[in-house]
C-alpha cells in the first residue's frame, strides 16, 4: 500500500515540475517562474527559470510582514563567554538591513562577492543575510583555516569586501583572526577593496588605515537597505570544498531552488513547525551551517541556535543537554563525532539526568558515517529516534534520510534510510552498470539533481563536469561507495577518493601532501585517513626522506606536522607522520593509499594486482607497528 513517502518520492521523480512547483508555493516570489525545470542544456539543469525573488526577504522580512516580528529568530548561546543573546525577527531585519547598507556604502552591489571569515556569532548570519539582501554572493570561510587557505579563496572568488571578526574562541584559548586575514591579503594576488572588522572584546584587531572599517561604525553610519530582487538562477553563495588536487572547488548555490528545497526539508525531513527552535550544532563555515544554522530554519520561520562551544569541556559533557533543556529544543542535528566525545566523557549518561529533555523529539546525525555503536548508545540514552542522514557540501541537503515529516521508517543501523524525494540513488559497477540490491558499487544519483544542489562550480564548468559528471554519464558521482538493499535503504560504506573526514570536516589528503612535499628533507610523501574512535578519521603522513638526510626522524616529523598545521590550520588535525624507506605503488606510479589505509585500520586486504614491488607492504606494516597501528 502506498504511503506518504512513496507517493512523494514517486511524484518527485516522475513529475519533478509538479512536485517542486507545489513546494515553491511556500516561497514569496517577486516574479513567478516561467518554467520549473529547464532541461534544455544537460547536464546544466536550472530550476525556476524566469522567476525572481530575494532569499533574505523570505528568511527574514516576510515573517515580520506576517505579524511574527516578535518571534525569536536567533538564540546565541556561548558557554565559552558565558553569555546568551536573543534576537527577534524584527530585530534581525533591522540588523540585516543596516549591515546591507554598510556593505553598499563600501560599493557592494548585486553579483559582487563578499568573503565572510567569522566565528559562531550572530553577526555571521547577519553578514550572510545582508549579502543575500543585496543580491551579492557570499563565501564563508571557516575561521580555523590558515592564511594561505583564505588567500586561495580570495583569489578564486575575487571579493570586493571581506567581513571578518577580530578573533574566534576555543575552550581555553583565543584565536586571532585579524593577523591571519592580513597575511592572507598580503599573499593573495587579488586585493579586496575593503575589510569590515567585527571587534570582539576578547582580542581586538589592529586596523589597516584606508582598507579596514570597524563594523560598529560602518553600521552606525549606514542607511538600511531594501531587498534587491534577483533571478532564481543567480548565485546566492560559493562554498569551497576540498579538491583532490589541493585546489578547492567553489560549489555554487542558486537563490530560487535553494530557498524552495530548504524550506521544504524543514518539515518533510526534520518535522519541525514554524515557531519551534531548531539546533544544528555545526559551524557557519561548513555546509550544515549554511543550510541549517542560517537559511533553512529562518526560511521556515523557526528559531535557530548559534552555539559557540563544544560538546564537552564547555564546561562538561552535559553542555548539549543544558542547551536543549534551556531553549526547549525539539530537534538537534550534529555530527557523530560530538556524540562520541560525549559518550567518552559520560558513558553512563549521568549528566543527562540533570536536565529536562521531555520536549526533545529527534536527533539527526550527519557529516560522516555514523557508526552503529554511537547510534545505539544515543538511542538508549535519549529514548528518541536517532536518524543518520547522508548528504554533501555539493548537495546542500540530504540525499538519503528517514523523512520524519513524511513517514517514519524503522532505523537500520549503518543506513541513512531511504533516498529523499527528489533523489534517484543508484549503485553502479566498474562497467557503469546497475548492480543487484545489496551489491556494493559506486553510489550515484540520476540527473537532474533536485533544486538546491550545485548547478556548477564557480567559474569552472569544465571542472564541474570532470569532477562529478563525466565518469558516469547521466549521473552525479557522489564519490561514495555502498549499496541499496531490497527495501530501498541506502548504505554508505566509504569514500572512493582521497577526501578524509575528520570530525565531520571533509579535508583533502592531497592538500596535506602538497605541504609535506615542500619540506626540504622530504623526497615524496603520502597521507591517508586512519580510523579514529573519536573523530571518525585522522590523517597520517608517510615521509620518504631524501638521500643523505642525517637529521633525526623525529625532528623531520615534528617540522612536517608544524608545516601542515601552519599552512592548512588546526582544522586539519594533522598530528602524526612516520618515516618510511619507500611507498607502495602501482606499475604506473600511483601510490596505493587504499591498501596502506587497510593495513593501518587492521583490515584484510588483497595484494593489488598492479603493485610494482610486493615487498614494500611488509615494510609499511612494520613502520605502522612502531606507532601502534597495523596488526
Amino acid at each position: 500500500m502506498a504511503n506518504a513517502y512513496d507517493e512523494a518520492h514517486s511524484l518527485s521523480l516522475t513529475d519533478p515540475a509538479a512536485f517542486w512547483g507545489k513546494a515553491a508555493e511556500d516561497i514569496d516570489w517577486v516574479k513567478r517562474w516561467d518554467k520549473v525545470l529547464d532541461d534544455s542544456n544537460p547536464p546544466f539543469y536550472r530550476w525556476f527559470v524566469g522567476g525572481e525573488l530575494n532569499t533574505c526577504h523570505n528568511a527574514v522580512d516576510r515573517h515580520v510582514e506576517a505579524g511574527n516580528g516578535e518571534r525569536l529568530a536567533i538564540i546565541h548561546d556561548s558557554p565559552i563567554t558565558g553569555t546568551q543573546r536573543k534576537i527577534t525577527f524584527a530585530e534581525l531585519k533591522q540588523l540585516t538591513a543596516s549591515f546591507a547598507g554598510a556593505l553598499a556604502d563600501q560599493g557592494v552591489t548585486k553579483g559582487d562577492r563578499v568573503i565572510i571569515y567569522m566565528p559562531m556569532v550572530p553577526e555571521a548570519l547577519v553578514a550572510m543575510l545582508a549579502c543575500a539582501r543585496l543580491g551579492a554572493v557570499h563565501s564563508v570561510v571557516f575561521g580555523g583555516f590558515a592564511a594561505n587557505e583564505l588567500a586561495t579563496r580570495i583569489n578564486d572568488a575575487k571579493p570586493k569586501v571581506v567581513v571578518a571578526a577580530s578573533c574566534g574562541l576555543e575552550p581555553g584559548r583565543v584565536i586571532a583572526y585579524k593577523p591571519l586575514l592580513d597575511e592572507a591579503i598580503r599573499v593573495a594576488t587579488h586585493k579586496p577593496d575593503r575589510c569590515i572588522i567585527l571587534q570582539r572584546e576578547q582580542k581586538t584587531g589592529e586596523m589597516t588605515a584606508g582598507r579596514d572599517v570597524d563594523w560598529a561604525e560602518a553600521v552606525a553610519n549606514a542607511r538600511p537597505h531594501d531587498c534587491v530582487p534577483v533571478k532564481a538562477t543567480d548565485p546566492l553563495y560559493i562554498l569551497y570544498t576540498s579538491g583532490t588536487t589541493g585546489q578547492p572547488k567553489g560549489v555554487v548555490r542558486d537563490n530560487g531552488g535553494h530557498a524552495v528545497a530548504l524550506k521544504w526539508t524543514m518539515k518533510a525531513v526534520y518535522n519541525v513547525e514554524p515557531g519551534e527552535v531548531y539546533w544544528a550544532a555545526s559551524d557557519v563555515g561548513w555546509v550544515v551551517g549554511h543550510s541549517y544554522i542560517c537559511y533553512g530554519p529562518l526560511l521556515h520561520g523557526c528559531t535557530t541556535v548559534v552555539f559557540e562551544g563544544k560538546p564537552v569541556g564547555t564546561p562538561d559533557a552535559g553542555t548539549f543537554w543544558r542547551v536543549i533543556s534551556e531553549h526547549k529544543i525539539p530537534v538537534l542535528f550534529t555530527a557523530p563525532t560530538a556524540f562520541r566525545a560525549i559518550k567518552k566523557e559520560d558513558p553512563n549518561g549521568e549528566f543527562l539526568g540533570k536536565y529536562d529533555l521531555s520536549h526533545f523529539r529527534t536527533l539527526y546525525l550527519a557529516g560522516e558515517r555514523a557508526d552503529p555503536n554511537t547510534i545505539t548508545w544515543a538511542q538508549n540514552q535519549l529514548k528518541v529516534p536517532v536518524i543518520d542522514h547522508w548528504w554533501q557540501t555539493e548537495t546542500g541537503w540530504a540525499i538519503a534520510a528517514n523523512c520524519m515529516g513524511l513517514q517514519e521508517f524503522p532505523v537500520k543501523l549503518g543506513s541513512p534510510t531511504k533516498a529523499v524525494p527528489g533523489w534517484d540513488v543508484r549503485t553502479l559497477d566498474e562497467n557503469k552498470q546497475e548492480v543487484e540490491p545489496g551489491q556494493i558499487g559506486a553510489l550515484v544519483c540520476k540527473l537532474p539533481l533536485p533544486p538546491g544542489t550545485l548547478p556548477t562550480l564557480w567559474n569552472a564548468d569544465d571542472r564541474f563536469r570532470q569532477a562529478y559528471l563525466d565518469e558516469y554519464p547521466g549521473y552525479y558521482k557522489t564519490g561514495d561507495a555502498g549499496f541499496v538493499d531490497e527495501e530501498g535503504y541506502v548504505y554508505v560504506m566509504t569514500r572512493t577518493d582521497d577526501i578524509i573526514n575528520v570530525a565531520g570536516h571533509r579535508l583533502s589528503t592531497g592538500a596535506m601532501e602538497e605541504v609535506l612535499a615542500n619540506h626540504p628533507d622530504v623526497a615524496e610523501c603520502a597521507v591517508i585517513g586512519v580510523h579514529d574512535d573519536m573523530k571518525g578519521q585522522m590523517p597520517l603522513g608517510f615521509l620518504v626522506l631524501k638521500a643523505g638526510v642525517t637529521k633525526p626522524h623525529t625532528e623531520v616529523v615534528a617540522e612536517a606536522v608544524k608545516m601542515v598545521r601552519e599552512t592548512i590550520g588546526p582544522v586539519a588535525a594533522f598530528k602524526q607522520a612516520i618515516v618510511v624507506g619507500r611507498l607502495p605503488k602501482t606499475r604506473s606510479g600511483k601510490i596505493l593509499r587504499g591498501t596502506m589505509q587497510k593495513i593501518a585500520d587492521h583490515q584484510d586486504y588483497k595484494m593489488p594486482a598492479t603493485i610494482d614491488d610486493p615487498d614494500i607492504l611488509p615494510e609499511i606494516e612494520e613502520a605502522l607497528l612502531e606507532i601502534g597501528l597495523a596488526k
